[in-house]
């Protein structure tokens, strides 16, 4: 009997190692998720970090890539002062590794530079080169939070384009909801297997999110011939703006707040199947390469 003990034991604990061993594999779990918007003022780069922090509290390693090239503030947005950014990995002053660093939480995050160069300006070679360099953090996460400019800029339909999800951020506002679908219009046409999914921001009540959401599917049904999955809605909060003040996620600030608690049920309904991932990092900067390509 002790000896039958002592055999399950060892196999539990090679089930162990071997379980963390595939959680290391860069290639079974990597996700990567573009956040978007049509317009600015919707809370995208909001939504990106404390969706982030969402994410690691559902046992997910996740790092943020502050893809704004021309106003990023990830890192306004936590109060952190990073000593190196994208640029630095950019101009190849500083190797991409170098340039992660860690925020509230534990975050790992990737500052963007604000008032930097369109990727699109690079040359072939140092584009190939920045992109390679990228492929490095393949191993660093289960999933990469690409934080895109707003609008329908060069750079952010590539990011968009290149990424394996695409979560759209609107508010219920009329300017917001045409903006938004402008956007998913011009990546529907560019992919039309795009995989796009949806968050109403800044919702007064349940109605009127789901109104929201249903016009925005409905058009696109009608008019592009594509679907979108609608992940959930953030109420307005008066947390948030708080912590928006104070330079504070609202995730770990407030995690009980109206706001937290959405955020949460969205993470958990985009995990979805953890198991059986879309194709991941790697294939991104595949992807992200050819994109850039085709615009030259």
């Amino acid at each position: 009997m002790r000896d039958q003990a002592e055999r399950l034991r060892q196999i539990a604990d090679k089930l162990k190692v071997e379980s963390a061993a595939n959680v290391r594999r860069p290639t079974r779990r990597a996700r990567v998720l573009a956040v978007t918007s049509g317009k600015g003022g919707v809370g995208k780069t909001n939504i990106s970090v404390n969706l982030s922090y969402a994410l690691m509290a559902l046992g997910q390693e996740v790092m943020v890539l502050d893809a704004d090239l021309g106003l990023a503030n990830v890192d306004v947005l936590l109060g952190t002062v990073p000593q190196k950014h994208l640029g630095h990995a950019l101009s190849g002053a500083a190797d991409i590794l170098d340039v992660i660093y860690e925020g509230p939480g534990a975050l790992k995050l990737i500052a963007g530079g604000s008032g930097m160069g369109n990727l699109a300006d690079l040359s072939e070679t140092d584009l190939q080169r920045f992109i390679q360099s990228l492929r490095r953090l393949e191993s660093r996460a289960d999933f990469l939070v690409v934080d895109t400019g707003a609008g329908l800029g060069r750079s952010v339909r590539n990011f968009v384009l290149a990424a394996d999800m695409v979560l759209v951020v609107t508010t219920p506002e009329p300017t917001a909801m045409t903006d938004a679908y402008a956007l998913i219009k011009s990546v529907v046409q560019k992919n039309p297997a795009a995989d796009i999914k949806l968050i109403v921001n800044q919702v007064e009540s349940r109605a009127e999110a789901d109104e929201a959401a249903a016009r925005l599917s409905t058009a696109m049904l009608r008019f592009l011939g594509a679907s979108t999955e609608y992940l959930g809605a953030i109420p307005v909060d008066r947390e948030v703006p708080r912590c928006v003040r104070n330079q504070q996620p609202f995730f770990l600030a407030t995690p009980n707040s109206a706001a937290s608690m959405a955020i949460r049920s969205i993470a958990g309904r985009l995990l979805g199947d953890p198991e059986n991932p879309k194709a991941g990092v790697p294939l991104f900067f595949d992807r992200l390469s050819r994109v850039f390509a085709k615009w030259r």
